[in-house]
């Protein structure tokens, strides 16, 4: 045998494949478009998701919303109440058992309208439906929020995110995983407002948002919080930048850690109130099993 022979044979093949791989990261170079550039992660396109597959359970549906009930948390205005369910009707009485309830647009699981923030904006009934379904990502950035509660999204976090997981695709919806929901169920610290009432709780920072909506036409933007900006925000920076484009954001949202990074669907389904900023709304991820 010619082990000499073999030995160059070993030398070429790995010279080829490593050109190859030079090849495929030079195919997924991205310009960010705020002077960097990055190598996005290869990642298989998984098949996409028919209705067929949705209504015969080869998905599964999770619903990432909080049931509304008088214990749900709102954002601690002057003139915000909570949430209230009244029985107007039973059937031992009206032989119907009917509710009437009463709550601020702006509490529990609920969409920013972009009129919310900005003048001349479409209003929650005047969203398209279109944009109400929508591939999703999610961004974990609980390890960062453990070390401060003030934490925002920031460019850098999305840019290592596309270099694991491939770019965001155009038109997501996105979700910012925080683990801020593990507070859900105790309203003050949820809401963590210090002695002067500032309150304190992770959210986007506007360079990322500003990114994700000129570069990568996010339809949404999602968080496990009170609010997009953070609780320290005073001038809510986030919230005009997704209005003035005409997007919508969604608050408090449930049970994130229960998502992919990526692969899934999103279902937004708001009350259709007119000329409404936001209200209630259920949300349904659909994750391939």
């Amino acid at each position: 045998m010619n082990l000499s022979f073999w030995a160059k044979f070993a030398v070429l093949m790995l010279a080829l494949f490593a050109g190859q791989c030079v090849s495929w990261m030079i195919e997924f170079r991205t310009d960010l478009g705020y002077g960097a550039s990055v190598v996005l992660a290869d990642v298989a396109t998984p098949a996409p998701l028919t209705l067929d597959d949705v209504t015969s359970g080869k998905a599964l549906i999770v619903d990432i919303g909080w049931p509304l009930n008088a214990e749900n948390a709102f954002w601690p205005g002057d003139n915000y109440r909570p949430f209230e369910l009244k029985t107007i009707a039973t059937l031992e009485k009206d032989g119907v058992l009917s509710n009437a309830f009463s709550m601020p647009e702006h509490l529990g699981t609920h969409i920013d309208a972009p009129n919310h923030f900005e003048t001349n904006q479409p209003s929650v009934d005047e969203i398209d439906p279109a944009s109400f379904f929508a591939p999703g990502v999610a961004i974990d950035v609980t390890a960062k929020v453990a070390g401060d509660e003030n934490y925002a999204l920031s460019l850098e976090d999305v840019q290592s995110w596309e270099q694991e997981h491939g770019a965001i695709p155009d038109g997501a919806v996105v979700m910012l995983y925080t683990g801020w929901s593990r507070h859900w169920k105790n309203v003050p610290r949820y809401q963590n407002r210090d002695v002067m009432g500032k309150l304190h709780f992770p959210g986007y920072s506007a360079e990322a948002v500003k990114f994700l909506i000129d570069q990568r036409k996010a339809r949404g933007l999602g968080i496990d919080t009170l609010s997009i900006d953070p609780g320290v925000s005073r001038d809510f920076a986030v919230h005009h930048i997704i209005n003035r484009a005409k997007r919508y954001g969604l608050e408090n949202v449930a049970h994130l850690d229960e998502l992919p990074a990526r692969g899934f669907y999103v279902v937004v389904a708001p009350i259709k109130i007119e000329s409404g900023t936001g209200g209630p709304t259920r949300i349904f991820a659909i994750v391939p099993r």
